[in-house]
């Protein structure tokens, strides 16, 4: 019998006794036949709820849930105090149309630049191309988008025949693509685009509805039990501006995993490392934006899929710029399929998580959201305006603030960051696999602090340990729930061995279990709130690793590895668990070439400060983009 732990409430833990614990996972790295076997044990009925017992404990997850009196309530989802509005924004009107509110987001924007390789300049420094230079691309004849449709089909089409496989995308109609091109094209003929988005293209998470696709969330057989009737919200707000949409891309089956692998389709990899991961559960989206074949994409986030990681993917590729900043509650989740767990990316592009609202195949968790990817900060922005708006629902139940961006262009943005006070534990933010990681970060929030006069604060959190464990069985136990129905009915055997692995974990929470993790997640987001109170934006690295190498023998099978896990969610759960938005831009390399991107953790509903910032640390790293080893200019081929 375990000995009984009381907590005293959360407002009277004394800060000054709290002490940093870096993470061991005690679980075993598993590939190939030893896996398959290792996962026949853990279904098996007795001896299998020993090993997980077992396990768990070896975890001191038996200690927190079961021998540990929380004194708080529960918080069954996110719930915040009011919010003080953010200055220096132009506000959006969620009812209204996208292509309205996109436009409005264009305003935001600095002056366009002409790209260095369009005005004389023969060596300019590597970018991406981006939203607004496909715009002119167009609308000066440079290029059409069925011209561009075209060179890039058969680059989906080679990935997809790669031995073996490395699909991006697992749902692809090239006829579709061609089709939904020479519509746009046709508009540019009659000087009518729908919007600066007209004719960018995109690809969408294979858990995100999109017609004509089918949602198979990265599995063999998920289509077959829910079809498809229309698109998601987010999808077809996307669509009414003009989006070009690729088809689905690939992704860790059911969100489950945070590095991308899927036996069942293939691996997509990484386009800075080909023989690592790119991060997940958002592989394919961040691996095709990465790439240089989409300006940007849509994935989801529930802060690692499983465990913890939601900025994986981006990190890991390293797509320059890629913010997830949306907040729990921004965008309608309507059309989500399966809860999943989207890692922090391991690719390394500006990711913008947003509120529930479009129709995803997890619409009903209280840690998911679906958010876009892209390569720059600007992009991220006009995209984000034109998938925004969270569902009546929603609203009613969050309150949230009026959605806004920030004004780039105006003076007061740097103003507002010459203000902008940033929160640093620094023993965790230190808690990486190689000082590469910190010191690239350390050394842009310095440069970040001496160029615009922001002023860095230390702060403390605590209970990072408990924090972990309730997103843990938050986000597990919404999965089970979710897949449960199908599981009985069978499908569990036509599952991959890492998913069945995670749902044996997951069957064992109890409802006690389920409710002391939500008494858990009011006690944290207290912690959080007071942290807010003398911080506007608290930093970490997105990942406490750089991309994991693909083990052969997991190619078919798939793994397990908990420990690599950890080292990728590290960082990240504290926005799914509260949803809080956050933000993952990449800041440089490590000494092998590998994406280090940086996380910004913002207020409730906070979302044009991340931006603001984001697009200010963007500025400073200008110099530091490289060309992946996987990379194809579709706009202009010299």
């Amino acid at each position: 019998m375990g000995k009984k732990h009381v907590m005293v409430p959360a407002q009277e833990v004394d800060l000054s006794t709290v002490k940093y614990e870096p993470e061991s996972i005690q679980a075993p790295h598993l590939t190939g036949f030893i896996f398959k076997v290792f996962v026949s044990i853990i279904e098996a009925p007795v001896i299998g709820s020993l090993l997980i017992s077992y396990l768990k404990k070896k975890n001191k997850f038996i200690e927190l849930f079961r021998n540990t009196v929380i004194p708080e309530t529960p918080m069954f989802k996110p719930e915040f105090p009011p919010q003080e509005p953010e200055h220096g924004v132009v506000t959006f009107d969620e009812d209204g149309k996208p292509e309205d509110r996109v436009e409005s987001a264009l305003k935001c924007l600095p002056d366009y630049d002409l790209p260095g390789s369009w005005n004389g300049n023969q060596d300019p420094p590597f970018k991406y191309w981006k939203i607004r230079d496909y715009a002119y691309a167009y609308r000066s004849g440079l290029a059409t988008p069925s011209i561009v449709a075209e060179r890039i089909i058969p680059i989906i089409e080679e990935f997809s025949s790669k031995k073996p496989p490395q699909p991006l995308l697992i749902s692809f109609e090239a006829e579709e693509v061609r089709k939904q091109a020479a519509a746009s094209t046709k508009r540019f003929e009659e000087g009518k685009p729908l919007s600066i988005l007209d004719g960018i293209f995109m690809a969408i998470k294979d858990d995100i509805d999109c017609l004509p696709h089918p949602s198979k969330s990265g599995s063999t057989w998920m289509h077959q039990v829910r079809s498809v009737k229309k698109d998601a919200v987010c999808v077809s707000r996307l669509r009414s501006c003009g989006v070009i949409l690729l088809g689905k891309a690939n992704m860790h089956e059911f969100g489950m995993g945070t590095t991308g692998n899927n036996p069942n389709f293939g691996t997509a990899r990484n386009p800075h490392a080909p023989e690592r991961y790119t991060g997940g559960s958002s592989s394919g989206p961040a691996a095709i934006v990465a790439s240089g074949l989409c300006s940007a994409a849509l994935g989801t986030d529930g802060g690692g899929r499983f465990n913890p990681y939601s900025f994986i993917p981006l990190w890991c590729s390293g797509l320059q710029d890629n913010v997830w900043t949306d907040g729990y509650g921004r965008v309608n989740p309507l059309g989500k399929s399966h809860c999943g767990s989207c890692v922090r990316m391991v690719v390394v592009m500006i990711i913008i998580m947003i509120l529930p609202g479009p129709r995803s195949l997890c619409d009903a968790g209280t840690v998911e959201i679906i958010g876009p990817i892209a390569s720059t900060v600007e992009d991220v922005m006009l995209v984000y305006a034109a998938i925004l708006g969270s569902s009546l629902a929603s609203r009613n139940s969050l309150q949230p603030s009026t959605p806004c961006l920030p004004i780039l262009s105006a003076h007061d943005s740097l103003n507002a960051l010459e203000s902008l006070r940033i929160g640093k534990y620094t023993t965790w933010f230190n808690d990486v696999n190689s000082t590469d990681i910190s010191d690239k970060c350390e050394d842009i929030l310095g440069l970040l602090c001496k160029t615009h006069g922001c002023r860095m604060v230390e702060i403390v959190i605590p209970e990072l340990h408990e924090m972990r464990n309730a997103h843990l069985v938050s986000i597990g136990s919404e999965m089970l729930c979710s897949v449960n129905p199908d599981c009985e009915d069978g499908k569990a055997a036509r599952m991959t061995y890492d998913t069945r692995t995670s749902l044996a974990l997951f069957r064992s929470f109890t409802a006690s279990d389920y409710v002391a993790a939500q008494c858990l997640r009011r006690r944290i987001m207290y912690h959080h709130m007071a942290i807010f109170k003398n911080v506007d934006v608290i930093v970490t690295p997105t990942t406490g690793m750089t991309a994991p190498m693909i083990p052969p023998s997991a190619l078919l099978h798939g793994e397990t590895d908990m420990q690599v896990t950890g080292d990728l969610m590290r960082f990240t759960l504290a926005a799914n668990l509260l949803g809080l938005p956050a933000i993952s831009v990449p800041v440089g390399f490590d000494k092998q070439g590998l994406p280090i991107g940086l996380q910004l953790i913002g207020r409730p509903w906070g979302e044009a400060s991340l931006l603001r910032v984001a697009s200010a640390i963007e500025e400073l790293c200008v110099k530091s983009k490289k060309k992946p080893v996987s990379f194809y200019d579709v706009l202009k081929t010299n």
